[in-house]
């Protein structure tokens, strides 16, 4: 009697051991996020990148001054300067609607290249326009611990590079991987993916890499498999160790 007990008792601990580690492996790595193959052919670092083209759902804040800005006055508003600038919205087809010359299409353009045709265009309106356009909200995404720790930067300028929006971020945690930090550029459809590593000082010419808006940064995390084995299978221990004092104590 007393091996038929322990010939059932090791196997509903068989049997409980072998769920825990189907579920376990499902869900150790759950938060995972942007999981490349090995084989995956990161996109080529290009040490002169484009200017930033103006998108869809880009706020602009325009202004427009007379005399080739020598009076710094801004006919874009009244006489009196408002207190808040206004900032106008690249609408969903790439249009933006600006005060006199109604809606204009500019996504896809360059601030230089924006600048310029408003200025061609406010000719019919005003003596030698000088147009200033800023793009104020422009961000990213930078993820400096897996996906675990998140946080939303507005880029201030143009020159950010990797190395500061890290820094920003916090830094790099404990659990994370230096070496496998990836950025993902445009359409998340079809990004472009580069892979930068900061661990070691010869890789570092590429850290100064230059952002542009919307760019996601991910920082791999290592994964903590002890605790979240120990995390994931306390339960199941818990609940085992219940079963088997029933189950010692109905067949005794």
């Amino acid at each position: 009697m007393k091996i038929f007990k322990q010939k059932h008792i090791l196997k509903i601990s068989m049997l409980v051991v072998i769920c825990v580690t189907s579920i376990s492996c499902r869900t150790i790595n759950s938060n995972e996020m942007f999981k490349t193959d090995a084989e995956f052919q990161y996109s080529e670092f290009k040490p002169s990148e484009k200017e930033y083209k103006i998108q869809p759902f880009d706020k602009l804040d325009v202004k427009i001054f007379s005399n080739d800005g020598f009076k710094l006055v801004d006919v874009s508003q009244s006489t009196q300067p408002m207190q808040n600038p206004i900032n106008y919205l690249v609408e969903y087809d790439g249009q933006v609607k600006l005060p006199t010359v109604g809606r204009i299409q500019i996504s896809g353009k360059t601030i230089r290249e924006a600048e310029s045709m408003l200025e061609e265009k406010y000719k019919e309106i005003f003596v030698d326009p000088f147009v200033l356009i800023t793009v104020t909200n422009k961000r990213i995404v930078v993820f400096s611990g897996g996906a675990s720790i998140g946080k939303v930067i507005l880029l201030t300028n143009d020159n950010y590079t990797l190395i500061e929006a890290l820094a920003e971020a916090g830094g790099i945690t404990d659990f994370s991987k230096s070496h496998k930090i990836k950025l993902l550029r445009g359409d998340l459809n079809n990004p472009e993916i580069f892979l930068f590593n900061v661990r070691d000082l010869k890789d570092m010419k590429n850290a100064n890499f230059m952002l542009q808006a919307n760019d996601i940064i991910y920082v791999e995390a290592r994964p903590k498999y002890a605790t979240r084995i120990i995390s994931e299978i306390s339960p199941y221990i818990s609940l085992l160790s219940s079963a088997l004092l029933v189950y010692g104590l109905f067949l005794r």
